[in-house]
């Protein structure tokens, strides 16, 4: 009777098989309930709390952009998990996320925190739970490229997230006040301190996750050996 009820098939194979289908859909469009950090990963976040800027500098398949994006995605839904010693923000934010071009944002940062740019479908299988991803607006002149996210917050209101690219300059970094920034790959130093800037009002945070491709940049250097 309770099968009937649930749709469920009789057979156990079967049975099996469904449970572990839906269980997967659900690991799939919740990825951020599953975030485990390890142990540099995690006190990269928990410097969050009280450092304004932090750098995640590593070589490359280390983790770097998964571990801004969940952050991110923590931030911008208000989920935060019982181990999560960072920064804490108790209403919905407003965050940009960049990357160097508008394509690299769209295919990286996009991608890691939606889902597949080109698979609409697909879009909450990122870190940005499937539920919580309320509207969008398209980018300008970009393929599946999103412009502008509204993303539902746990306290019952709406955070917003816009992606950004370095390629337009420092005057397309210039406007409102932002909670959070995150910058995957590493910045023209003019953009960096355009995005503290945007912080101030705030008392929000920066953060960045690359690769140190450039040597001892004054970005890399502010990180290595300033106060």
């Amino acid at each position: 009777m309770i099968l009937q009820q649930l749709s469920l098939p009789c057979d156990p194979l079967a049975l099996l098989r469904a449970l572990e289908t839906e269980q997967k859909r659900r690991r799939d469009t919740n990825r951020l309930n599953y975030y485990a950090p390890y142990a540099k990963q995690r006190e990269f976040h928990a410097a969050g709390a009280t450092k304004r800027e932090r750098l995640l500098m590593a070589a490359n398949r280390f983790g770097k952009t998964q571990c801004g994006a969940a952050e991110l995605a923590i931030h911008l839904t208000g989920r935060y998990p019982d181990w999560w010693d960072g920064k804490r923000f108790d209403n919905p934010i407003k965050a940009w996320a960049a990357g160097v071009t508008s394509e690299s944002t769209r295919d990286v940062v996009q991608d890691k925190l939606v889902g597949p740019p080109q698979r609409r479908e697909d879009w909450g299988t990122g870190f940005i739970p499937k539920a919580c991803i309320a509207d969008h607006s398209p980018s300008r002149g970009i393929a599946d490229a999103i412009d502008t996210l509204s993303v539902a917050h746990i306290s019952g209101g709406f955070s917003t997230l816009q992606f950004k690219s370095y390629e337009k300059g420092r005057e397309k970094w210039q406007g409102t006040a932002l909670h959070v920034v995150w910058m995957d790959e590493e910045p023209p130093e003019d953009i960096y301190f355009e995005a503290l800037t945007r912080t101030n009002e705030t008392g929000g945070i920066v953060y960045l996750t690359f690769t140190p491709l450039l040597g001892m940049s004054n970005v890399v250097h502010r990180f290595l050996n300033g106060d």
